[in-house]
């Protein structure tokens, strides 16, 4: 990593310079891009290789699909149809998934914006993001922050505050790749999640309404076991709506040498195993190219879908509200 806390990182197509900001307390260093406030890397002294999935450059965040550790939103994973109330009358949002539904917001949400550097501490970085009424089909004004900070343990925390000026959808989410080891491969990573219940999905990974039990089921957490083969891509349910921060799970390397705790206010924690993701002719962080389970998302968010189906955690941020949501991910050498 570069020892100037604040460096450049490539230039947008229309001539706007994204910034590098890293961070740094207890060990723990994070680079953060004001594209996207994307996670760019993430190192822990004393282990070789990066803890998340990255691109070196910022062409990879222009080209790849994967949202590779981007603050997504205005609303983190689908919305059916694109279509919801809010304000007494229907919004269609941008249709950016399978050309049926919206997906983080849609095709410009922001994960392809460039936030604002706010304010940069040694161990902290704030960016904003201004969203206009109307963009991407959602109603309101909407002001976001996020703030990277590493704390004692060491930490990584996610903190996310947005007000908007009209009622609508908000569920910002970090969407990180995690890997606590040099393999390449999450399968024999170990995970364990504290969710009794998860969301079943229909073929386009719309949620049907249902809440099962996970009992019997591949989406069973409950004790740490191999994360395995399965083509995750679901909602686990933590809670019914944000509570204060609590532990929800954590995640093991393969070897067992490295661990991950997770917190998070949050009342779901979407997992993703990038089963489908393959781009062998682009190198990541480590100079090669990522593949199917390469990496695991673990992203807290409020349930899918949630504006459109009934018994669903709140989805609606209205003017007189303040969203709030913190995560945090606390690391481990286990041996």
């Amino acid at each position: 990593m570069s020892s100037d806390p604040i460096a450049p990182f490539g230039t947008l197509p229309d001539g706007r310079q994204v910034q590098n900001v890293t961070i740094a307390r207890d060990g723990l260093r994070a680079r953060v891009l004001t594209y996207g406030a994307t996670l760019q890397d993430l190192r822990l002294d004393g282990v070789a290789y990066p803890l998340v999935l990255g691109w070196p450059g910022l062409d990879g965040y222009l080209q790849s699909r994967g949202y590779f550790g981007a603050i997504v939103g205005r609303f983190a994973n689908r919305i059916a149809q694109g279509r919801f109330r809010a304000g007494g009358r229907w919004h269609q949002a941008d249709r950016n998934f399978l050309e049926r539904h919206t997906l983080h917001g849609g095709s410009q949400g922001s994960d392809k914006m460039l936030w604002s550097l706010e304010a940069q501490a040694e161990d902290a970085v704030t960016l904003r993001l201004e969203m206009p009424n109307g963009h991407m089909g959602f109603p309101g004004a909407l002001s976001v922050a996020v703030t990277y900070a590493i704390r004692p343990g060491p930490m990584l925390e996610i903190m996310i505050e947005a007000q908007s000026d009209q009622e609508t959808p908000c569920s910002f989410a970090p969407h990180n790749y995690f890997i606590l080891d040099d393999s390449g491969s999450i399968r024999d990573h170990h995970l364990e999640i504290f969710a009794d219940h998860y969301l079943p999905v229909d073929n386009d990974l719309i949620p049907t309404g249902v809440q099962h039990p996970v009992t019997g089921t591949a989406f069973d957490f409950r004790q740490l076991r191999a994360v395995g083969e399965h083509p995750f891509d679901h909602n686990l349910c933590l809670s019914s709506e944000r509570v204060a921060v609590r532990q929800v799970g954590r995640l093991i390397s393969s070897d067992g040498s490295l661990g991950m705790s997770i917190r998070t206010t949050e009342p779901g924690l979407q997992t993703y195993t990038n089963s489908q993701f393959n781009e062998p002719d682009r190198a990541g962080l480590q100079g090669r190219p990522y593949q199917r389970y390469s990496g695991i998302a673990l992203e807290p968010q409020v349930w899918p879908d949630a504006m459109n189906q009934e018994g669903f955690p709140e989805a609606m941020l209205t003017s007189d509200i303040v969203y709030r949501s913190k995560s945090q991910f606390s690391f481990q050498n286990l041996i």
